[in-house]
């Protein structure tokens, strides 16, 4: 693994989406570069090597992205935290806030063993709501440990405040807009 990869040149920006004044994060361009892709993957396996996770958990839809392929290569069980109304067993809901308004997501109940440790996966973490809502929901479900994990961190945006209960790990943060 190359330690002088610049992930952050990996990123595209793009100004005023999804709202004027609003500069958006573009993982995209780090799947269309197989070196980048291959980097957050491998930073990942070295990361959590012999961390002792039961599952990983992943956030629709991005989150799956890097999930899937990490806990393939890590033989470990794959939970997927959806929209609501996706799922088809039993499920747990969680409602909470956006910038824009509020959400749902669910889980599968039983996807979730009790007691376990659990890697949570979403591409960015930004003002923490998603991926808080996402822990919450494990918890709910009996997770005894989670940890987050996000390619891109905000923490101008101030995701600590809401996830201070968590460890959380970024590869990459930016600052400031």
């Amino acid at each position: 693994m190359d330690e002088l990869f610049d992930l952050k040149k990996a990123i595209r920006t793009v100004q005023d989406f999804p709202k004027k004044g609003v500069l958006f994060y573009d993982i995209t361009s780090i799947l269309t570069n197989p070196k980048a892709f291959h980097y957050c993957l491998e930073k990942m396996r070295v990361l959590y090597a012999g961390a002792g996770f039961d599952a990983v958990a992943a956030v629709e839809a991005r989150g799956f992205l890097f999930a899937a392929p990490f806990a393939f290569a890590e033989n470990l069980p794959l939970i997927l935290i959806r929209k609501k109304g996706k799922l088809p067993g039993k499920t747990l809901t969680k409602t909470f806030e956006l910038e824009y308004g509020s959400d749902e997501i669910q889980v599968h109940k039983d996807d979730v063993n009790p007691e376990s440790k659990v890697l949570l996966i979403d591409d960015l973490v930004a003002t923490g709501g998603t991926v808080g809502a996402a822990a919450a929901l494990l918890t709910g479900a009996g997770a005894r440990e989670i940890e987050i994990f996000s390619v891109v961190g905000l923490p101008f945006l101030d995701y600590e405040s809401e996830l201070g209960a968590y460890t959380v790990t970024t590869l990459v943060n930016f600052h400031s807009e």
